[in-house]
């Protein structure tokens, strides 16, 4: 799942990000919105990463996203 589309679904996606990341506040999930920076940001503050692995993490997140999204419209496994 892109970015764009995370955005649009951020309401739907917020109990994905609570259950990988269970530091971030309902505030945090608020004030990010599906900003992949906000989020970036938020990660770095919360768990103490560097930019790099909190974008890694964050990619990683929103590439299962799609997978898992595909599996489900498709029927793959």
């Amino acid at each position: 799942m892109n970015w764009d589309q995370v955005e649009g679904k951020w309401k739907q996606l917020k109990g994905s990000v609570r259950q990988k990341w269970g530091e971030l506040t309902d505030d945090d999930l608020t004030m990010i919105a599906g900003s992949r920076d906000k989020f970036v940001g938020k990660l770095q503050e919360r768990y103490g990463l560097h930019r790099e692995e909190a974008q890694t993490q964050a990619d990683q997140w929103a590439r299962t996203l799609h997978e898992e999204h595909e599996q489900t419209f498709t029927g793959r496994s």
